[in-house]
């Protein structure tokens, strides 16, 4: 089972990165299909129901869960026990959604299905679309849940038929459960072997780094990898249907549920705050419509992470059995999401993801918060925007009642929030420098002056020593990274993002797409200021920079003529700055 706090009565989340029961679901039909292209909306609450509801539901599978008619038939949602209260699809905190995916092996080609969950008992407010399934296809199924613990239940033998994981042990994970997703996922990675499927790249984001996937840790939490990004059409009477075109017409009055998510908190909101586009397919249930969803996620995230990937760790709730780590529980999770199996409970160590965490997660928060102070809140009733959700998400995995990174590394958590007197976060601070003004996210200044903070040229002597170590000591790059680890607490949060490029750059053992460095260097030229540069401080910063030639992630062509034009500037004594800027950005 799960850890015992996260089995709260649900009138907020009851999980620190949930969206709360709001649930978005207020939003009128006719801008529902902009939420596929769009950040997350703060909306009103659907009708009203008790303060406190029923956290544990069962989800009826219907018979041939994998055949067009399974997928077409309804799920049904009913209460694990009545005697709790009854769970009901419109409720926020109580509803449950399904994602499928299926995969043609002749071609490659993926295509999304969401099929509908309706209370028992009652009809859908509109037949399910029967989708389209390619000869042979492979069909799976991924569940995700509002509340706290979904329990699947077979229809005539259909958990069998279908494969259906909800846990192991007689331990089901709680709101994450799949069906034949190793299948699956066997033959995306066919298919991506044999040329016919082709994960797009992550891109670069308007931070200049990469753009995060479901395994940066730049974005996990807890729990990751779980719930799906489905959404549902509510009527007012309570009954459901598929959020298609041709539902959102007929049923003008209707409004979204959806399921608050890892993973559409990053192809939604982050990926619409960072200038980012999350993998799509289309939708079979409504032609000509694309969707994100989960397994693309994952599979995306495994093509394309950089080091340090975040794999679901030992610590991770969701995989625990009696509050206690369960191997076989972990690697049947991790299956799930397409994730390498774990030898041992010392290979899934959290310490080791505590630490990665810590690296990396409070300093891409505080380098995006420019943009996301002004976006807003996945959860209004957990944080007034996208930047203190994020903050609040990473206090609550970080300290004891997430993955206890306090006490397994012994350090206390970089990140304090501010709540209002509704508990809602409203300000964050990081390493004891506050990042908001009255609502508003500041980068806190390079001024040098001793508090936090040290000057620019130091930053810029640390980091040449840093890569030129790096050209150096390949064999074993952390201990070039290392170097600065004692200062990581001093710097900028700019600066700390610039050495998670460098780490980044020492950790990977193969090429980096060349847009990717080019991102990395242009950024890491900036924020040591070298457009102002000149003279010997240029040419010493240059050694630098050119020391990383070597390293495997700048073994393309394009990067190698960056480096190149970086040596023949190096060599020019009366260069400028700028002109050293334009070695980046006219290679790429």
């Amino acid at each position: 089972m799960r850890k015992q706090h996260r089995r709260t009565p649900i009138t907020r989340s009851a999980r620190g990165k949930h969206f709360s029961p709001l649930m978005l679901v207020g939003l009128s039909v006719p801008v529902v299909l902009a939420l596929i292209a769009t950040t997350v909306f703060i909306l009103p609450r659907l009708g009203s129901h008790a303060a406190a509801v029923n956290g544990d539901c069962t989800l009826i599978v219907p018979r041939n869960p994998l055949s067009a008619q399974g997928l077409a038939t309804p799920y049904q949602l009913v209460a694990t026990n009545t005697d709790n209260g009854p769970c009901n699809e419109a409720n926020k905190g109580q509803a449950a959604f399904v994602q499928s995916a299926v995969i043609d092996p002749a071609t490659g080609a993926i295509s999304i299905y969401n099929p509908l969950v309706i209370d028992q008992g009652t009809q859908a407010a509109a037949p399910p679309v029967v989708p389209q399934l390619p000869a042979n296809g492979i069909v799976a199924l991924w569940f995700g849940f509002n509340g706290n613990n979904l329990t699947l239940q077979g229809t005539d033998g259909s958990l069998g038929r279908g494969r259906c994981v909800n846990g192991t042990n007689g331990s089901i994970f709680g709101q994450f459960a799949y069906c034949n997703a190793p299948a699956f996922f066997r033959a995306a990675n066919r298919a991506m072997q044999g040329g016919q499927l082709t994960p797009p790249a992550l891109g670069m984001a308007n931070d200049g780094q990469p753009c995060p996937s479901v395994r940066d840790f730049g974005v996990v939490d807890m729990d990751q990898s779980d719930n799906v990004v489905t959404t549902y059409l509510v009527t007012a009477n309570g009954q459901t249907a598929q959020n298609t075109t041709a539902n959102v017409a007929a049923l003008q009055n209707a409004q979204t549920q959806v399921n608050g998510s890892d993973n559409r908190l990053l192809a939604i909101a982050l990926d619409g705050a960072l200038g980012c586009t999350p993998w799509m397919a289309p939708d079979l249930a409504d032609p000509g419509r694309m969707l994100p969803a989960l397994p693309l996620n994952e599979l995306q995230a495994a093509a394309q992470q950089a080091a340090p990937v975040a794999l679901v760790p030992a610590g991770d709730p969701m995989v625990l059995n009696n509050n206690q780590p369960d191997l076989n529980k972990l690697n049947a999770y991790r299956r799930g999401v397409d994730q390498s199996r774990a030898q041992n409970l010392d290979a899934a160590s959290t310490t080791t993801y505590c630490n990665n965490l810590l690296a990396i997660g409070p300093a891409r928060i505080q380098l995006d918060a420019q943009v996301t102070q002004g976006r807003p809140s996945p959860d209004p009733a957990a944080a007034n925007s996208l930047f203190t959700f994020l903050a609040q998400r990473f206090v609550a995995s970080f300290e004891a009642n997430g993955l206890n990174c306090v006490g397994l590394l012994n350090k206390p958590d970089p990140v304090v929030v501010t709540n209002d007197g509704n508990g809602v976060a409203v300000d964050a601070n990081f390493n004891g420098a506050n990042t908001m003004q009255n609502g508003n996210a500041t980068a806190t200044p390079n001024t040098g002056d001793g508090n936090n903070n040290t000057n620019g040229d130091t930053n810029a002597a640390q980091v040449q020593q840093v890569m030129q170590c790096l050209g150096q000591q390949q064999t074993q790059p952390q201990q070039c990274t290392q170097m600065m680890q004692p200062q990581q607490g001093q710097m900028t949060m700019q600066m700390q993002a610039l050495m998670q490029n460098l780490q980044t750059l020492a950790d990977t053992q193969q090429a980096l797409p060349s847009s990717q460095i080019q991102g990395m260097l242009q950024m890491m030229l900036t924020e040591l200021h070298v457009p102002d540069m000149h003279g010997q401080e240029l040419q010493q910063l240059l050694s630098g920079f050119t020391s990383l030639a070597k390293l495997p992630a700048m073994q393309t062509q394009p990067v190698q003529l960056m480096v190149q034009c970086l040596q023949g500037a190096q060599a020019q004594q009366g260069i400028q700055g700028q002109q050293v800027m334009q070695c980046v950005q006219n290679n790429g």
